[in-house]
């Protein structure tokens, strides 16, 4: 029997979030999803949203084996998973290796093991609008000209970043309103 996932709390910041997210599945006709866990606040808010919103969610956690203790805080965001109701969560240890420097292996590493254990759902990111904001300002430093103000599309298949109109500082709240 498959078990009910916690009830969230009524409160201001996980609400926007569980808007955007519930938003978004509508918006494509989305009922199971993967979702990118890191662990940090924008990721786990995002996570018990889906699990609120979605019909099945699967957590992918990327151990990047980068500092240590690495396996202890990916251990720590596949428990975070569980307890939120996710009905699958996988954690991937992945080496960071290849061009442009240590955090472009991260992302390549990382974009790698998602897209190798999405089981063809969509993979839900948490990336919010300060993050859309330094894209587009790191673009334009960089001289990318007019396909920076873009900045990263809410879904390009089959990434989709639902938060991209909520602040960092409201998922930090709503990770405080989940406890």
């Amino acid at each position: 029997m498959a078990q009910t996932p916690p009830l969230l709390p009524e409160a201001p910041a996980i609400h926007q979030v569980r808007l955007a997210v519930r938003a978004w599945l509508a918006a494509h006709g989305v009922r199971s999803v993967a979702v990118g866990l890191s662990g940090g606040a924008d990721s786990a808010a995002l996570t018990a949203a889906a699990v609120a919103e979605a019909e099945s969610v699967h957590a992918v956690v990327v151990d990047h084996r980068l500092q240590a203790g690495s396996d202890v805080t990916a251990s720590r965001a596949a428990a975070f998973a569980r307890s939120r109701g996710c009905a699958t969560v996988c954690v991937v240890p992945v080496d960071v290796t290849g061009p442009g420097g240590p955090e472009a292996a991260a992302r390549a590493a990382r974009y790698r093991a998602l897209g190798e254990t999405r089981r063809g759902m969509p993979v839900l990111l948490g990336h919010t609008l300060d993050d859309q904001a330094e894209t587009v300002l790191l673009g334009l430093g960089r001289g990318s000209g007019l396909r920076s103000i873009r900045g990263m599309a809410e879904f390009d298949d089959p990434w989709a970043r639902p938060l991209l109109g909520i602040r960092r500082d409201t998922t930090r709240q709503a990770c405080d309103e989940l406890g």
